[in-house]
């Protein structure tokens, strides 16, 4: 006997009676498990664990205790630098595309989840960065066009008398135009979960500032005096016996 003949062909196995098309598991995973894992990449601390490794350094002991990437280079140069920037790019990424295109909400959630985590890391008691790369990573999952802009004004504020964090404000800035432009209320929303962490941090920062001034200073430049404080090795005699080379 003739079996199939005019039957249309199976596109994939069927469960509780929705059909399942081959890359659609990471679109079934519930909102919490998505966001719960965009903060628990988020939080890790790769420019710490980088410094550490490479320096024997505590990030948050020197300069302005900031656990960035521009401490990291000041400390221990471009290769450490680069190894902790992607892997925070990367970890930006992993809550866009765990939600998938089809959930941009869960996406600017998730992307914000990421950043909150970074900022305030439970690994460093509350201690963190800006969430730049983050943010980097995560709009390269979901509007690379945002992304390069993001990178091109950090990229010109290093090149204009290293002024990072007047470029990254110009940088935000653009981000917060050109996401509603291209994704509407989406883009609102994920311009709004990146950016509002990222500002909140900025003027906080890791220390409490002394005066007023400092808070200007934060919002301009992201740092605590009108010239950069650039952190420098401490004396070998001082570094804690957890991180001494052994």
């Amino acid at each position: 006997m003739h079996v199939g003949a005019g039957r249309r062909p199976r596109r994939g196995r069927r469960h509780s009676g929705r059909a399942i098309v081959p890359g659609s598991v990471t679109r079934r995973l519930a909102p919490t498990v998505v966001v719960g894992t965009a903060w628990l990449a988020g939080s890790v601390p790769f420019a710490q664990l980088m410094a550490r490794r490479c320096a024997h350094v505590d990030l948050r002991t020197v300069g302005t205790g900031t656990v960035s990437g521009s401490a990291l280079y000041h400390l221990s140069g471009v290769g450490p630098l680069v190894g902790a920037g992607v892997l925070d790019v990367l970890k930006g990424a992993v809550g866009p595309l765990l939600a998938g295109p089809d959930r941009p909400a869960l996406q600017a959630v998730s992307a914000s989840a990421a950043v909150v985590g970074h900022d305030w890391s439970p690994f460093l008691g509350g201690a963190g960065g800006r969430g730049i790369s983050v943010a980097l990573g995560a709009l390269t999952a979901t509007e690379p066009a945002a992304a390069a802009l993001l990178l091109g004004a950090l990229a010109l504020g290093r090149l204009a008398g290293d002024n990072a964090g007047l470029g990254t404000l110009a940088g935000g800035a653009a981000v917060a135009v050109v996401l509603p432009r291209r994704r509407g209320r989406d883009g609102t929303l994920l311009a709004l979960g990146l950016l509002a962490p990222m500002a909140v941090k900025r003027l906080a920062g890791n220390r409490r500032a002394d005066d007023a001034t400092t808070y200007l200073w934060r919002a301009l430049f992201d740092r605590d005096t009108r010239d950069e404080v650039v952190p420098a090795l401490p004396d070998p005699a001082t570094v804690p016996a957890e991180l001494a080379v052994r």
